[in-house]
């Protein structure tokens, strides 16, 4: 199973590379975790949000594989325990397909986009930034992993 992380958003700070990729790389490669990097739509002072967020709706469904599990990552979505996403990683991994993890832009994503998830995820009541939200989904994974492993890194 490949993990992809569909992330709007490019030119991210170092800090946000290697904290994510310190995560990435500990995954096993029957686990992987892949960031995908899609540019934001365009943004500026008289351009319409409505036509930025359609722009990176068909950047994410481009991005999209046919077969995918997707999950959305969305404020009025599920949370979870860590232990909660541990078992939704060994359900995707019984599925025996990849799962799409969908980090939408700065105003969120499209109704439209929102009806392709399976599921819809929330990582927490707060407005967290977008550069800590890979981090956090790397971190949280992998802590996911571990814990199906039996592994004393969740401890």
């Amino acid at each position: 199973m490949k993990l992809r992380l569909l992330a709007v958003g490019n030119k991210m700070p170092a800090w946000v590379e290697q904290g994510y990729q310190e995560y990435a790389r500990r995954m096993p490669a029957d686990c992987a975790l892949e960031l995908v990097e899609l540019s934001p739509g365009h943004r500026g002072k008289n351009a319409s949000i409505e036509k930025a967020m359609q722009q990176e709706a068909e950047a994410l469904r481009k991005a999209l594989r046919p077969q995918e599990h997707v999950v959305a990552l969305a404020v009025e979505g599920k949370a979870w325990s860590t232990e909660q996403l541990s078992r939704e990683l060994e359900g995707w991994r019984m599925q025996g397909g990849d799962v799409a993890l969908l980090i939408g832009g700065p105003d969120g994503m499209t109704p439209e986009i929102m009806k392709l998830a399976q599921q819809r995820w929330s990582l927490s009541n707060l407005t967290l930034p977008h550069p800590l939200v890979r981090v956090l989904m790397a971190e949280q994974l992998y802590r996911a992993w571990t814990i199906l492993q039996g592994h004393p890194y969740h401890k």
